[in-house]
C-alpha cells in the first residue's frame, strides 16, 4: 500500500514537470517537416534518451549533491522555486524557458538531428525534471521505494513515447482548448509540488539550525 501510494505520488510529480502533451505539440512543431517513419523514429530516441538521462540523474543524484556540497533540502528548496515558476507559466499557458527557449527553438530548426537537443535535453529532461527526480529518490530511504519511482520515471516516458508516436491523431481529438485546460490543470498541481518542495525544505533547513 506505502509502496503503490509512493507511485502515485512519484509518478505524478514526473509526469506533469515532463508534460508528455506539451512536449507533443512542441515535438510537432519541431518535426513538421519530417515524414511520419522519420517522425516516429526521431521519437522514440527522444524519449529513450531522455528517460535514460532522468535515471542516471536519479541514481546518480546523491553523488552529485556530495560533490557540490549540497543538500537535498537546499536542492529541495531551489528546485521548488523553479517549479513554481514552471507552474506559473502553465497556468497562463506560456512556453516555460526552464523547459525550452525560443533561441534554441530556432537552433533546432537547423538541426537535422534533434533528438538528444532539444528534444530530450532540456525540452523532456531539463533542470525541473532533473530536481524532482533527484528529490524523489532522496525522499525514500528503502532500495524498494527507490525501485518504485525508476518504475515512475519509466511509466512516464513510456506514456510520452504513445504520445509522440501518435500524435497526429491525438493533437487533432485534444484540439488547442483541451490541451490548454489540461496544461493549466497541470500547472495548479506542479505548483502544489513545488509549494511542497519549498516547505519541506526550508522546515528541514531550519530544524538542522537548530
Amino acid at each position: 500500500m506505502v509502496a503503490f501510494a509512493f507511485f502515485i505520488y512519484a509518478f505524478t510529480s514526473i509526469f506533469v514537470i515532463v508534460n508528455p502533451i506539451g512536449a507533443m505539440f512542441t515535438f510537432m512543431s519541431l518535426t513538421a517537416d519530417k515524414d511520419h517513419k522519420e517522425r516516429i523514429k526521431l521519437g522514440a530516441r527522444s524519449v529513450f534518451i531522455g528517460c535514460l538521462l532522468a535515471i542516471i540523474f536519479a541514481i546518480s543524484g546523491e553523488l552529485i549533491l556530495r560533490f557540490f556540497g549540497v543538500t537535498v533540502d537546499s536542492l529541495r528548496v531551489a528546485g521548488g522555486i523553479i517549479l513554481f515558476k514552471v507552474a506559473l507559466d502553465m497556468v497562463y499557458a506560456k512556453t516555460s524557458r526552464e523547459s525550452f527557449t525560443e533561441e534554441e527553438r530556432k537552433d533546432a530548426k537547423d538541426r537535422e538531428d534533434i533528438s538528444v537537443f532539444p528534444v530530450a535535453m532540456p525540452l523532456l529532461t531539463g533542470p525541473g525534471t532533473i530536481t524532482t527526480v533527484i528529490v524523489i529518490i532522496r525522499s525514500v530511504p528503502t532500495i524498494e521505494l527507490k525501485a518504485v519511482a525508476i518504475v515512475a520515471i519509466l511509466a512516464t516516458f513510456a506514456i510520452t513515447f504513445l504520445m509522440f508516436r501518435f500524435s497526429s491523431p491525438l493533437s487533432k481529438i485534444l484540439g488547442v482548448t483541451v490541451t490548454l485546460v489540461f496544461t493549466r490543470i497541470m500547472g495548479l498541481l506542479l505548483g502544489a509540488i513545488a509549494i511542497n518542495f519549498l516547505a519541506t525544505g526550508i522546515r528541514n533547513i531550519f530544524i538542522a539550525m537548530l
